[in-house]
């Protein structure tokens, strides 16, 4: 992984796994939707990203980590997914229009391609996750997910006696907790009052003798509709700074262009020495935008007010050339790499890594197979 991964994403990851119960996988097989021609080595490449992770402080004891083709519950949600996914839903997605136009070295051609966003959802839905953090460019995909959920649940989700069932698992919670959802079920239904709707669905969250069939049944009963067997999720956004690479375009390992972690700190020297600069100062002498500028950008993730300020009113007044104000972020891109480094010194036997993701797959899987077993009941498919 690179830069851009780091500040968009992992830092944050770190962050949220100290708030949320949360998820983290290796996405191995959406890998092969626009690479399976390209003979990759994909279990190499699980390790050198799943050692990235924990060398920027992804731990193990406090989220769960694994691979995605360990929990085969994630291909069978999508297959089941797909088969109430309409395709104009998929066709539609701005994603799979705009790769098709701009992607011409890769086969582009197949279901897997048009179908990646219903695999996408089923590793949501699979966990019934409550929150999803997403970038802005991810928000049309967990749309996406959330109406494939609500398409489900309207067809599956009134299963035969729904009101008994439900009923009964209001018993489960015990007379006072019952007696609480009943008035605040009758306020929300009778009266539209949506605090009454927020007590009661909270008090659901703090129910420990409901099963979370029960629960979601519960859910759904609470708005006079069925039951709620994929839950849908919520985007939690992040603001996230967009890191440029070496040619100025977005740091991508598609374009080349970028500074990966853990890179050795003369491979950094070199690559930033050679980042493109604002094409104004073809000289010294010439005065620049720093506006204008990929080196400047990356000052203002990793440079403190003083260094910013002199690199701009460097620029402007040609008061120092592009190698000196390259020499400050080179010294803070290779400050930030040490600890990470140093870190990942921990995970250099493979055996190590593939204990914790073997670890983290089987937990996983425990939490995937009750979605699973809900869901195909719901369908009608509950022997098993």
């Amino acid at each position: 992984m690179h830069l851009g991964h780091y500040h968009g994403a992992l830092k944050n990851w770190v962050r949220l796994q100290h708030q949320y119960d949360c998820y983290f996988f290796v996405a191995d097989y959406h890998a092969l939707t626009t690479h399976y021609q390209d003979g990759v080595d994909i279990e190499e490449f699980t390790y050198d990203m799943v050692v990235d992770w924990l060398a920027v402080g992804l731990s193990p004891t406090t989220s769960t980590i694994f691979v995605q083709s360990r929990v085969p519950e994630h291909a069978e949600l999508h297959v089941l997914l797909s088969m109430v996914t309409p395709v104009g839903w998929l066709e539609r997605m701005p994603t799979y229009k705009d790769q098709q136009a701009n992607i011409a070295d890769k086969d582009l051609s197949t279901y897997g391609f048009l179908g990646y966003p219903v695999l996408q959802a089923a590793d949501v839905l699979v966990y019934r996750a409550g929150n999803v953090p997403v970038g802005g460019d991810q928000v049309a995909h967990l749309e996406l997910a959330r109406e494939i959920a609500r398409r489900f649940n309207h067809i599956f989700g009134r299963e035969p006696q729904f009101e008994a069932h439900a009923e009964l698992a209001i018993t489960k919670m015990g007379k006072k907790a019952a007696r609480l959802y009943r008035r605040d079920r009758t306020q929300y239904l009778e009266q539209g009052d949506s605090e009454a709707l927020q007590r009661a669905q909270a008090l659901l969250g703090e129910q420990q003798n409901l099963s979370i069939g029960d629960r979601e049944r519960l859910h759904g009963y609470l708005s006079g509709g069925g039951r709620t067997i994929l839950p849908e999720p919520q985007a939690l956004l992040t603001s996230a700074p967009v890191l440029p690479g070496l040619d100025g375009r977005k740091m991508s390992k598609s374009y080349n262009n970028a500074i990966r972690l853990r890179e050795e700190p003369d491979v950094v020297e070199q690559k930033v020495r050679t980042m493109v600069t604002d094409p104004a100062r073809v000289r010294r002498s010439d005065p620049g935008d720093p506006d204008k500028c990929p080196v400047y950008a990356l000052h203002a993730v990793y440079s403190n007010d003083d260094v910013k300020t002199w690199a701009a009113d460097g620029c402007r007044r040609a008061s120092i050339g592009c190698i000196d104000c390259k020499g400050p972020l080179i010294d803070a891109i290779n400050r930030e790499q040490v600890p990470i480094i140093e870190r990942a010194k921990q995970f250099q036997d493979p055996d190590v890594v593939r204990t914790i993701l073997l670890e983290g797959s089987e937990k996983a899987r425990a939490e995937a197979r009750e979605t699973i077993d809900d869901v195909k009941a719901a369908v009608g498919m509950g022997q098993r």
